[in-house]
């Protein structure tokens, strides 16, 4: 078979047994789920094997197991049987014009979306809103979303939605019995949190004059949402952006440290198909988010003293 001509896939009858079998590892079970004789389903997968022109599945005498070829292409055609099922439920509702389908980091919705989906939803009680958090790059042209928002660097980013800003944040848990707060005199009594470099936390120490001292770099995560919560729950203090903070802060699970703010080199940015964006819906979305984008700007101004979260964007 691997000296096999290439040719066109010409039927796609053979996929849904291929994924099936391929979750089961079998073509017993394969068969039972979809009401089918094994002797079919073998038949379905020996037919587009030789279509595809390469081996799917090793046999053995008791079981099935993917080859390496056969592993990717069961990924993708999940992916694509999935998006295809969504998409003729949405049409068979013909609803599709009032669902929002968004894509967006798992931060971003758990920290920034959830909380104030139910603005969205009072002021636009007919559009429903589909939210698949994800880490993985989209193609929102071809894919089964509406639009997409992401985190990155945004130096001149030409779909920039907002300039994150890192504020140092710690649990009201850290104050001493009588104390009001944590000033910048006090960082070098706790640790201080960072993600991945301590890079932004020199810059704060420098730029806001904090003498020299003793600081305690010893705890440092891979990902900014659990330096926060680690904050949260009284490890130190965490120089996170404020995006990811501020209902923390709003909740007081988290205290802000007035004066103590940094530039921020990364922020949210927009994906976007042009033929979907023009779309009522998407329009609607965006408008919304831009909205509660810009009130949480404006209490971050409050809080800090005036500082803007945009600027100079500090270490790369």
């Amino acid at each position: 078979m691997q000296g096999a001509t290439t040719k066109a896939l010409r039927s796609l009858s053979g996929l849904i047994d291929f994924d099936c079998a391929a979750r089961w590892g079998s073509f017993t079970l394969a068969a039972q789920e979809l009401h089918k004789t094994p002797a079919a389903i073998s038949l379905q997968v020996k037919q587009l094997e030789e279509a595809v022109g390469f081996t799917l599945f090793v046999r053995h005498p008791r079981h099935i197991a993917l080859t390496p070829k056969g592993q990717e292409l069961a990924v993708t055609v999940a992916r694509v049987l999935r998006d295809l099922h969504a998409k003729v439920d949405a049409l068979r509702g013909g609803d599709e014009e009032n669902v929002v389908r968004i894509s967006t980091t798992h931060t971003f919705a758990i920290k920034f979306l959830a909380p104030r989906l139910g603005r969205f939803t009072q002021r636009h009680p007919h559009l429903d809103i589909r939210l698949d958090s994800t880490e993985r790059l989209v193609d929102v042209e071809h894919e089964d979303m509406d639009l997409a928002i992401r985190h990155g660097r945004l130096v001149d980013h030409p779909a920039a939605l907002y300039h994150d800003r890192l504020v140092a944040v710690y649990s009201p848990a850290l104050l001493a019995p009588g104390e009001a707060e944590l000033v910048l005199a006090d960082l070098n009594r706790f640790p201080l949190l960072y993600d991945e470099t301590t890079d932004y936390w020199i810059k704060l120490l420098r730029t806001h004059g904090v003498p020299e001292g003793c600081f305690d770099f010893s705890r440092g995560f891979t990902n900014l949402a659990v330096a926060a919560q680690a904050a949260i729950v009284g490890h130190g203090i965490a120089l996170v952006p404020y995006s990811l903070a501020c209902d923390d802060i709003d909740r007081g699970v988290l205290r802000l440290m007035r004066g103590a703010s940094v530039p921020y080199s990364h922020g949210y940015y927009w994906v976007l198909a042009p033929r979907k964006a023009v779309l009522p819906k998407v329009v609607s979305f965006r408008s919304w988010v831009e909205e509660e984008v810009a009130q949480m700007e404006r209490t971050l101004r409050a809080r800090i003293g005036g500082a803007g979260p945009a600027g100079d964007a500090g270490p790369p």
